[in-house]
């Protein structure tokens, strides 16, 4: 079992449900596991009855469990402040105010949240030693991942800079500017280390995602949950990654045969509704169904995420951490 897993899914599928039920088998199996939660509702501190901010916090009533909320409008704002100041250090103080602003038109433009999110996602891989086990409540989109694809083009971009550089390097030399400072500036120059830096990143992130990760998608029995999982399976096997298979999420009970009324004559229709979607998802789609789970009336928390953590098939063995 690979120690990174994802669960992805359009919005209001049941993600977070889902993740913390199989972060509380893993934990319950007694493997160290930190589940990752980067839903801007806050709803893992709702599952567990317990705030969580963006540092690993022990889960209270829980062994082995751990969870931390990444706030994403905060990651975008400190990933565009770290922009900054990289910047601002090597530039004249004459343009820092328009350096200032097309850096705040950048992250207001599609992508920007997701490369943001990205880069704290392979700051928490980096950093995640102590786990066994690491799940986050939200896989990557479409766009985040053709990140992957990066530094192959970020390396034809170094080389192009260096190339530059050292064509500076060389005027600098026939000038009899003192060749030693022009060497020692192409050998420290800092948009090349930071650009090296990233294409570093997306590097570990890219086989990391690929040899130790493995992506769950979570669906409703509905046309529109469907449709995404089918593109987000689409996504994910173009980057080359591991789908472990599917969670169908939220079937409407059947009512009791002798049941009548409008509510049952509802419920009834919609359940046989539900179940001609589930035999779609079983045909159309080649990865697994690994746990078909009932809607609950009330929210799923407490013993009711423990009968869910009971409906998942999904493995959770694993060597433990340092072995």
């Amino acid at each position: 079992m690979n120690k990174f897993v994802f669960f992805g899914g359009k919005g209001g599928v049941g993600k977070t449900t889902v993740s913390s039920a199989y972060g509380l088998k893993c934990a319950r199996d007694g493997l160290q596991t930190l589940l990752v939660s980067t839903d801007p509702a806050h709803s893992t501190s709702d599952v567990f009855d317990q705030q969580f901010d963006d540092d690993p916090t022990t889960v209270e009533g829980y062994e082995n469990l751990w969870a931390m909320e990444l706030d994403p409008e905060e990651e975008v704002e400190r990933h565009m402040q770290e922009i900054k100041r990289s910047m601002t250090d090597q530039v004249s103080p004459a343009i820092v105010n328009e350096i200032d602003r097309q850096i705040e038109l950048a992250h207001r433009t599609p992508g920007a949240y997701e490369a943001a999110l990205f880069d704290r996602f392979i700051d928490v891989m980096r950093e995640s030693d102590e786990y066994d086990r690491v799940i986050f409540d939200t896989s990557p989109t479409g766009g985040t991942l053709r990140l992957l694809a990066l530094p192959e083009f970020l390396e034809s971009w170094i080389e192009r800079l260096t190339a530059k550089r050292q064509e500076s390097v060389d005027l600098f030399e026939k000038a009899a500017i003192g060749d030693k400072e022009a060497r020692e500036r192409l050998q420290d120059d800092p948009i090349i280390h930071r650009l090296t830096e990233r294409k570093e990143n997306f590097e570990f992130a890219g086989r990391t995602l690929r040899e130790d990760a493995v992506f769950y998608l979570v669906l409703n029995p509905d046309e529109l949950s469907i449709e995404e999982s089918h593109r987000a399976i689409s996504d994910l096997t173009d980057a080359g990654l591991t789908i472990g298979g599917l969670v169908v999420n939220k079937i409407a009970p059947a009512p009791d045969d002798d049941e009548t009324g409008t509510g049952a004559t509802y419920l009834r229709e919609r359940h046989r509704t539900e179940r001609a979607r589930l035999d779609r998802i079983h045909e159309e789609f080649e990865q697994p169904v690994l746990a078909v789970i009932e809607q609950r009336v009330s929210e799923v928390k407490g013993s009711l995420l423990a009968e869910v953590t009971d409906e998942l098939d999904i493995d959770v063995e694993a060597s433990p951490a340092g072995l």
